[in-house]
């Protein structure tokens, strides 16, 4: 029986976990909280993240759980429109949507299968070696396996052990979401419209509807950024502060920060990887250790691809894996999805680089060039087509 270890019960890990163990794998899911459970947040599913969904669950029932995203366009401060909204085109593969990030982890976990699943498992070390099957432990117990897929996020330990140079650094970008439940919603109407973004100097507002049915309350997600260091302050302060620099911007912006509660408000430090990683493969005895997820590449959320990535990971790693056995098979798959892998990853990096350096405009000379390069960037932001990120199939 070909054996795995996953490491990390995030979106990344849970699909891997359940793509392995659908394959044939004896899987392990090793997570260091005391449970798999999901922020209360929501996840945009652009047409690559949809196809490799699909990919990994052809029957997974994926529309059931996410809302088409509509295209609300973007728009200054002021409500003046940067780029006018646009119907989506009504062929060329799934539409984007959105999801409550709760529904999506109910439904990775569903898809587990016969994983098994280990909570409150830390993991510290990680041994490899030319003749030694890799293992990982959280310094009390090793666990070997074939495979070890370290989907432990931007902090990973087990890339901090295989590849030390890759690390996190702040992109000079702070960043705060919440969902506003559906019994909570302002009235919409045509000119307050949802689905778009709203940029400003320095600072970038989108707010987006979720399904009637999202998490069993439905509602509306935003998130916020700014530029700057995150915040120490207490939830109820930083929620001022939003109030206070989002003041006098179109609605219903100021209206949705009125209505978020403070033990709703999630704020994050937005953090990269640089430089990536060299390799998302590192060969040991018979098979060896493969970095996906945002342990692989994690970048700023300007384009909303890092789930979709991440999912795409699975979906390949599913494809290259599926009949591979140990020994030479199996180290030839892993050095087959570097190859894939890392040169996807490293245009949808610089594309969010790009999209940073938009954000980040301040200064009138700064914003009146933003304002005239956006109808000609590609990919485009938000509610746009997001070509080439976008156009991405399974390998077969």
């Amino acid at each position: 029986m070909r054996t795995a270890v996953v490491v990390g019960a995030g979106m990344a890990g849970l699909a891997a976990a359940g793509a392995l163990s659908r394959s044939g794998w004896q899987v392990t899911l090793l997570e260091r909280a005391e449970r798999i459970a999901a922020a209360p947040t929501a996840v945009v599913l652009w047409p690559n993240g949809r196809r490799a969904l699909d990919a990994l669950h052809p029957d997974g029932g994926w529309s059931a759980i996410a809302s088409p995203l509509p295209d609300g366009g973007v728009r200054r401060p002021d409500g003046q429109w940067l780029v006018p909204p646009r119907a989506r085109p009504g062929a060329g593969g799934p539409a984007p949507a959105v999801a409550h990030l709760e529904d999506m982890y109910d439904a990775l976990v569903a898809g587990l299968g016969d994983t098994e699943v280990r909570t409150g498992f830390e993991v510290t070390t990680v041994r490899t070696g030319r003749r030694i099957r890799p293992a990982c432990g959280d310094g009390r117990t090793m666990i070997e396996a074939d495979l070890i897929v370290a989907a432990d996020g931007i902090d990973s330990r087990v890339r901090a052990v295989l590849a030390p140079e890759s690390v996190a650094v702040g992109s000079g970008f702070s960043a705060w979401q919440a969902v506003i439940p559906g019994y909570r919603m302002p009235r919409l109407t045509e000119d307050r419209a949802l689905g778009g973004e709203t940029l400003g100097a320095g600072y970038r507002f989108v707010a987006l509807p979720l399904g009637a049915h999202a998490a069993g309350k439905g509602g509306i997600y935003w998130v916020a950024t700014a530029a700057g260091a995150p915040r120490p302050e207490p939830a109820a302060t930083q929620l001022a502060l939003l109030q206070r620099w989002f003041a006098g911007w179109h609605e219903p912006v100021a209206e949705l920060l009125a209505l978020t509660r403070p033990e709703e408000l999630i704020p994050q430090g937005v953090r990269e990887l640089r430089p990536l990683p060299r390799t998302y493969a590192y060969p040991s005895g018979p098979g060896g250790v493969l970095l996906i997820g945002d342990a692989a590449h994690a970048m700023p959320h300007h384009l909303g691809q890092g789930a979709c990535l991440a999912f795409e990971d699975a979906a390949t790693l599913r494809s290259l894996l599926a009949d591979a056995a140990p020994g030479d098979a199996l180290t030839g798959a892993l050095e087959s999805y570097t190859r894939l892998r890392q040169p996807r990853t490293t245009t949808v990096v610089r594309q969010n680089r790009r999209m940073s350096a938009v954000v980040q405009a301040r200064g009138r000379l700064a914003l009146r060039a933003r304002d005239a390069a956006l109808n000609h960037m590609r990919p485009r932001i938000l509610g746009r087509t997001l070509d080439p990120v976008s156009d991405w199939s399974p390998p077969e």
